[in-house]
């Protein structure tokens, strides 16, 4: 019984210091991507000590809670539609022994929601797309695969974390989940 316990109380403390590094985006305004990124990864740990089932409801009750708490609505966007569920689905999108295949769908994956975050950030909160498109409409391609190369240094940055997680801290937090 206590592990489970213990399994709950993890989850409640990586949900409670995600919405606090979500807040510190009202703090720190130029964090607005960097911190709902770093928010992301926390769920490294709830996966790799629960199992993904937690790690999506982690990442429910964050989104919520960071809808309801946080300033920076445009921080909060972008860990809904992208940064709170990509480490929880990056065990899954692993899976895919084709590496060509498990890069595509990574890609399309990161496609499709920075898409949608675009296009929400427009209806939703109310950016100007000018705003969004400093350069103008020729610069798109150009900005598209910046995104890309930039997230592809984020996933490679992603499987260091959990790499790093599962061979030094796992077996520290696992001592205290028994």
């Amino acid at each position: 019984m206590r592990s489970k316990t213990s399994k709950v109380a993890l989850c409640g403390v990586i949900a409670a210091l995600s919405v606090v590094v979500l807040f510190l985006t009202g703090v720190v305004p130029v964090a607005t991507i960097a911190l709902p990124a770093v928010a992301g990864c926390f769920l490294i740990a709830v996966v790799a000590e629960t199992d993904v089932r937690s790690g999506v409801a982690v990442y429910a009750i964050v989104s919520v809670l960071a809808a309801l708490l946080v300033p920076d609505r445009e921080a909060t966007l972008f860990y809904i539609v992208f940064f709170g569920y990509y480490p929880a689905l990056y065990g899954t999108l692993s899976r895919i022994r084709n590496s060509v295949a498990r890069w595509a769908t990574k890609l399309l994956v990161f496609n499709a929601a920075a898409v949608l975050e675009a296009l929400l950030a427009v209806w939703l909160l109310g950016i100007p797309l000018a705003e969004m498109l400093p350069f103008g409409w020729p610069f798109i391609p150009v900005l598209v695969l910046l995104m890309n190369a930039v997230f592809i240094l984020y996933d490679l940055a992603l499987n260091g974390l959990i790499v790093f997680y599962i061979r030094r801290l796992h077996p520290f937090v696992r001592k205290y989940l028994k």
